[in-house]
């Protein structure tokens, strides 16, 4: 079972790093400015993913024109399920996924439907850069259903749960899983009422539950026992997520990953400015892991990825203490 509460006062002492201190100290200092268009852009991080050997989302189209919008019923016919987003949304803004469709009807995971004219207008709004970074105008990007593994079944409701984790200096020193819920309308985003669980470096397993920035022993609409999440494939993950830093020379960065059913680990997208929710989700602060990893003495050659997952997993697991 999880502890019930951690105080303000509590999370401060555990080395909790705010907004300012991860844009001066962290995002500032070790974020190359001219490699953010890497990771801002899907499409982009979708290339540098797939020429480093990961796996990502099966790319269905693009549509980068008003001129192309009515294609999109073409572009997904022989597809039963797909997601469209923006390529340079945030926060999971924009994504509208379709879990099946006949006949121009167009079903969300909620069973809600969506006619054509519905999907187009959303596209047009994705072009008009409605859910994108500064509003700029953008591409609408069809990507495959990711299918999640079984193993997350009762996790997560109506929507596909994700990994996020922390890499510093290639190092990972934290991770959460983002469940979506009813509240969070079937999308792993923590401000929109998803569930974050904690997850222990060194083994994969869940640490505390927050939801709404509270602590939760059970998923709300499943009542599945968040405690008992196990990630599979750790290791493999923990590497992809490591590997992002020789990917795109970002220092400091949030890699979100999936498990999909067929395909394994797979890379969603990289955030050159995460979150700082996953402190909350673990009950614990990033400092102290940041520090740590500045601390060391920078060797030639640099650690490899393998190298520095499994220093990380050894300094960094709570449950192999």
């Amino acid at each position: 079972m999880f502890s019930r509460f951690t105080s303000p006062s509590k999370l401060k002492a555990k080395g909790i790093m705010g907004m300012n201190q991860r844009n001066g100290s962290y995002i500032g200092r070790y974020n190359d400015r001219s490699k953010y268009p890497l990771v801002d852009d899907k499409l982009k991080t979708k290339i540098i993913a797939e020429k480093a050997g990961a796996t990502v989302p099966k790319l269905i189209g693009v549509i980068d024109s008003q001129a192309e919008v009515k294609n999109i019923h073409d572009i997904v016919k022989d597809w039963p399920g797909f997601v469209i987003k923006p390529a340079q949304g945030s926060g999971g803004k924009g994504i509208l996924v379709i879990t099946s469709h006949k006949d121009g009807v167009y079903y969300k995971p909620s069973g809600a439907e969506a006619n054509k004219q519905d999907v187009e207008r959303h596209i047009t709004n994705t072009l008009a850069g409605l859910f994108s970074l500064g509003g700029k105008n953008d591409v609408a990007m069809i990507e495959n259903l990711i299918q999640f593994d079984d193993v997350f079944d009762g996790f997560s409701y109506e929507g596909v749960p994700d990994l996020r984790i922390i890499v510093f200096k290639g190092y990972p020193v934290m991770a959460m899983m983002r469940l979506s819920t009813t509240d969070s309308d079937g999308k792993a985003n923590l401000h929109q009422g998803a569930v974050g669980v904690g997850i222990d470096i060194g083994t994969g397993k869940a640490v505390r539950a927050v939801q709404f920035d509270l602590p939760v022993e059970k998923h709300p609409d499943t009542g599945k026992l968040l405690s008992t999440l196990e990630v599979p494939h750790w290791h493999k993950l923990l590497t992809l997520a490591s590997s992002a830093w020789e990917m795109t020379g970002l220092g400091y960065m949030g890699t979100d990953m999936v498990l999909d059913k067929v395909y394994g680990p797979m890379v969603l997208e990289l955030n050159a400015r995460p979150g700082l929710a996953i402190q909350i989700a673990n009950g614990t602060g990033l400092l102290p892991r940041l520090k740590h990893i500045e601390s060391l003495e920078e060797t030639v050659p640099y650690p490899t990825p393998e190298a520095r997952v499994a220093y990380a997993m050894e300094q960094f697991g709570i449950y192999n203490k």
